[in-house]
Order: structure tokens, then C-alpha cells, then sequence
């Protein structure tokens, strides 16, 4: 099965992805992340105002199935939290990319170097 990867974006190889905006960066779970743990029954949003070195956990993620960490992609400020996900996980199974999760001021704008882009993901996860 094929993921819906758009292009725009970038992605890390724990399955976020990543929107870069003016002073900040949109985070969610990919397609395929949202397909592999299926359901959603509950999200854990990161604190605002807490500060992230990249690649620490700062929510969770739990499906039926399992639960499974999100990881910041770079360091940075939390400064916002998607709230609607707490009355509605499963919005991030029927938009995996409108449902953000958190929104990153990074700390350093060069990190974003190290994140994949589109055709590297799909490299990732083997499609």
C-alpha cells in the first residue's frame, strides 16, 4: 500500500512530519504512521512552553493496538498543542496531515537540514 507522503513537507525517520511556517514548525504524525497503529483512542500533548532537544519524546500517540511515542525533530519551544485531539484522536487517522500535534519555535533553523524530505521518507519506510 502505498503512503500519501506530500511533498512539501519534511519527515523524520520516527514518522512526523514536519511543516515549516513563518517562526515556527507544524508537527503531526505521517499517513503511514496513522495506518501502522490504526484507531486512535487517546493523544498525550506535549506541555507548552517546554523546551525540546531533537529527537526527545514529548507526546504519545495510543491505537487500539498499541501506543507509541512522538519525538521532537529538532530542538526547540513548544508553543502551541493541538487541544481538539484530546476530545478527537481519530482525527489524526482521517487527516494525517491537517491534524497537527504541536507547533515548535526551533532554536536553531539549520536543524531542519537533517530532516528527510519527501522522496527520503518514502526511501525510509521502504516504498
Amino acid at each position: 500500500m502505498m503512503s500519501n507522503i506530500p511533498t512539501k513537507l519534511q519527515y523524520t525517520k520516527t514518522h512526523e512530519w514536519i511543516k515549516k511556517e513563518d517562526e515556527f514548525l507544524t508537527i503531526g504524525i505521517t499517513d503511514h504512521a496513522q495506518t501502522m497503529l490504526g484507531d486512535l483512542v487517546y493523544v498525550e500533548l506535549p506541555e507548552i512552553e517546554t523546551s525540546l532537544n531533537g529527537g526527545q519524546e514529548c507526546a504519545v500517540v495510543e491505537s487500539v493496538k498499541a501506543a507509541s511515542d512522538i519525538y521532537s525533530p529538532i530542538a526547540g519551544e513548544v508553543i502551541a498543542v493541538n487541544e481538539a485531539l484530546s476530545a478527537e484522536p481519530e482525527l489524526l487517522n482521517s487527516d494525517p496531515y491537517g491534524a497537527w500535534i504541536f507547533k515548535l519555535k526551533p532554536s536553531n533553523t539549520a536543524d531542519l537540514e537533517k530532516l528527510l524530505d519527501a522522496a527520503g521518507y518514502k526511501a525510509a519506510i521502504g516504498e
